[in-house]
């Protein structure tokens, strides 16, 4: 499962160059030129780490910033501030504004490519690990094996990306439309229904057994990956 990034810069080269870099390290991006425009987009869809120019047509980053933490939904999103001020106030204040980390326009891209990384691996250790483990069941992303017990378990490729997608959240109710764009891309366009077939394709796989079923149904919301399974382990 690709970790989202959304880079938020008006400067296309820059966006360009950050772009090609960060798709080719396997993340998914997503661009927004203008601050206004991110903070809708931010409402619509939270990703796993912004990177955030300071200077913004329609709303200045630090703004943004500040709107990001306020938000229950993304007060802990991760967030790298990009910015041409390298004064240690602007520096303080970029920090005390929320921002994750900072870096001083021009940079290395394949420094602030270490920093993502690191971000990642502190603020989401899900998104980076090549096993995930909860309760009894283990998924390897390297090999895609899924293991329940012990037991190799045989699912298809949409089941696999599907439980990826909900053991990276324990507890996080997922909306049908949000699992779509998770799990199909948001360039897929099919019935939201879909989602409850393959739920049950995997549920049927995963509890071969009659062992506890993870996967939570919240009427009226979506699904989770239960986080009370994911801790008994």
């Amino acid at each position: 499962m690709s970790t989202r990034i959304l880079i938020i810069e008006d400067e296309e080269a820059l966006t360009l160059l950050l772009r090609y870099n960060l798709e080719a390290e396997g993340f998914e991006v997503d661009t927004v030129a203008r601050g206004d425009e991110a903070d809708l987009r931010l409402l619509e869809q939270v990703p796993d780490l912004v990177l955030l120019d300071w200077m913004m047509p329609g709303l200045s980053g630090v703004e943004l910033c500040r709107r990001i933490r306020a938000r229950r939904e993304t007060e802990r999103l991760p967030v790298i501030m990009m910015t041409a001020r390298g004064e240690e106030s602007d520096r303080i204040r970029g920090l005390t504004t929320g921002a994750d980390d900072y870096v001083v326009k021009p940079f290395s891209v394949p420094e602030l490519m270490a920093r993502v990384r690191a971000l990642l691996r502190r603020s989401k250790p899900a998104h980076v690990a090549d096993l995930l483990v909860a309760g009894d069941i283990e998924l390897d992303r390297v090999s895609h094996r899924v293991r329940r017990d012990g037991r190799e378990l045989r699912l298809g490729p949409t089941e696999f990306k599907l439980l990826e997608f909900l053991m990276q959240s324990p507890g996080r109710v997922f909306s049908r439309e949000q699992l779509l764009d998770g799990v199909w891309g948001h360039d897929v366009y099919i019935d939201e229904r879909t989602v409850d077939v393959h739920i049950g394709r995997l549920r049927k796989v995963l509890n071969r057994s009659r062992d506890p079923d993870p996967i939570r149904t919240v009427r009226g919301s979506g699904y989770s990956f239960d986080e009370m399974f994911a801790e008994a382990g």
